[in-house]
């Protein structure tokens, strides 16, 4: 992986932690939602990332090792590819060792999910949403739940920016070496 291809993963891990962060805002804002468009109470979100370009952790090792001569990264390789304690890993073989088809690294968004969970229901029959027996569904979003994954979101965010500010300091080093 080149210089920049670092800053490329925490590029995209910044991009996931923004998404992740705004479908918490949007949990938080909607707890009390008692009517949506579609019809009954707001269902909470939740944000599934994925790996990006990289495939698994042993595919990226292998397309490492890939480039490698000697007698060490041979018998590495395949020892990779057939596999540790018996067990072969998925897409590794010991002919042509396919690599990841992307860069390595990164992470994005596969989607956003809806909570299937039950509604609250809360005893309000003067609500307008109010059931013939005074009972209203409400969203089961627990405000604790949603502050925890937005200082995880935030915590995470920060990490990677962080990452950059140094990975952006290592290469203005290596610069002035240079000159």
């Amino acid at each position: 992986m080149n210089l920049f291809g670092v800053m490329d993963v925490s590029a995209s891990a910044l991009r996931a932690e923004r998404v992740r962060a705004e479908v918490v805002a949007s949990n938080m804002a909607n707890a009390e939602t008692t009517r949506t468009p579609d019809g009954g109470p707001y269902q909470r979100h939740h944000v599934v990332f994925e790996a990006e370009g990289g495939g698994s952790f042993q595919e990226s090792l292998v397309n490492q090792m890939n480039g490698g001569t000697g007698s060490f990264g041979s018998g590495f390789k395949s020892a990779i590819a057939s596999g540790f304690n018996g067990v072969v890993f998925s897409g590794a073989s010991t002919d042509g060792l396919t690599a990841a088809n992307g860069a390595p690294g990164g992470v994005g968004v596969a989607g956003v999910i809806s909570d299937t969970s039950a509604p609250l229901m809360r005893y309000d029959p003067q609500h307008p949403d109010a059931g013939a027996d005074g009972f209203v569904a409400y969203p089961d979003i627990n405000p604790l739940t949603e502050m925890v994954d937005l200082m995880g979101a935030t915590r995470s965010y920060g990490m990677n920016a962080s990452a950059i500010t140094a990975e952006k300091g290592m290469i203005s080093a290596s610069l002035d070496l240079l000159k």
